[in-house]
């Protein structure tokens, strides 16, 4: 068995000797020292020695595998090795090329749309409220002066999750839970940015998620001429100093009277042309006095106080202030488009 354990030895070194590859030396490794290798195979043996030879055998074993285990991790060293320095020669930096140019991001424009209509309100005394986007039928209706069954809920086809939560569809909700935390108090101005949802057309005027900024004033002796005021305030400081502004009638459950509000073009300032359809005007928002139910039913005496009611499209005000003709330009994260916006 000696004699085997060395012409083993030295037929294992002589192959060793001539590995120039990774998986060829795990082979030979398995060959000879696996489980059910060669010197495993030979080790079987050892039942029939005496016990004076076994002490003997084992110890030639141990050194039969310490000779080859002692080349194969010399080779496996030499392997890693190379393979270290093939990979720094890949992976060389040229320090003396120029550095690459770092992009700048920026803000996305309906974001920066967002935050001048929340500058402009807030330097008018105003403050931001805000408020879940999943919504219970209540808030977004009932306390709205939309009861059940009520036809202009057909207005604002929604995304229901249970028989009485729903994503909301206007950031109105947020104007009835401020009044009620109120208790009754006022003044009250506030205006409610935010996302909304419904179950609109995809097309380039329409999405079914979009955003809203709408504005609520609850005061004595508030009128008609105070919310004309703010919102030519408004329009003035958002798209220019000559720019005017239209009441027309309108019909909103929770206003009384309403009205919608249209702005003389931002293209032509009012003398016609293809983005007003020659009209010299564009639809804006709507608005109108805080119908007396929404009052009671946020706390309020429709007796004492009276207030105002505005809501815009986010979306809306950013087409027109950039010039964009389709709505889906700002959710498509298309890169070129975006770009466009880097020095606002």
């Amino acid at each position: 068995m000696k004699e085997k354990l060395e012409a083993l030895k030295q037929e294992a070194l002589a192959q060793l000797q001539d590995v120039n590859d990774p998986q060829q030396l795990n082979d030979l490794r398995v060959k000879y020292l696996g489980k059910k290798g060669a010197l495993t195979e030979i080790l079987r043996g050892m039942g029939a020695l005496s016990a004076e030879e076994r002490p003997v055998i084992g110890q030639v074993a141990n050194d039969v595998r310490g000779a080859i285990e002692e080349v194969i991790s010399s080779k496996q060293e030499a392997f890693q090795q190379q393979e270290t320095e093939e990979r720094l020669r890949a992976e060389k930096v040229d320090v003396t090329l120029p550095g690459r140019k770092l992009t700048q991001g920026a803000v996305h424009p309906l974001s920066k749309v967002i935050q001048d209509i929340e500058d402009i309100f807030i330097g008018m005394g105003y403050r931001v409220a805000e408020g879940p986007e999943v919504e219970t039928d209540y808030f977004n209706f009932e306390a709205l002066n939309l009861p059940k069954n009520h036809p202009a809920r057909d207005m604002q086809d929604s995304f229901y999750l249970t028989e009485d939560l729903l994503m909301r569809t206007q950031t109105s909700p947020v104007q009835a839970r401020t009044m009620l935390s109120m208790q009754g108090k006022a003044p009250v101005k506030i205006i409610c940015p935010g996302r909304v949802f419904r179950r609109d057309d995809d097309d380039a005027t329409h999405s079914f998620q979009f955003h809203q900024i709408e504005g609520l004033v609850i005061g004595e002796n508030i009128r008609m001429s105070d919310l004309k005021g703010t919102l030519l305030q408004f329009v003035q400081e958002m798209f220019g100093d000559n720019t005017q502004i239209r009441l027309r009638p309108s019909f909103f459950p929770f206003t009384e009277p309403s009205a919608e509000v249209d702005v003389s073009c931002v293209k032509c300032g009012g003398s016609g042309c293809r983005v007003c359809k020659q009209t010299g005007w564009l639809e804006i928002l709507g608005c109108g006095m805080v119908h007396p139910k929404v009052l009671e039913m946020g706390g309020y005496d429709s007796e004492k106080y009276s207030g105002f009611a505005f809501g815009m499209g986010v979306e809306r005000i950013a087409m027109l202030k950039y010039g964009v003709d389709d709505i889906r330009h700002f959710f498509n994260n298309d890169a070129a488009f975006l770009n466009q916006f880097t020095r606002i």
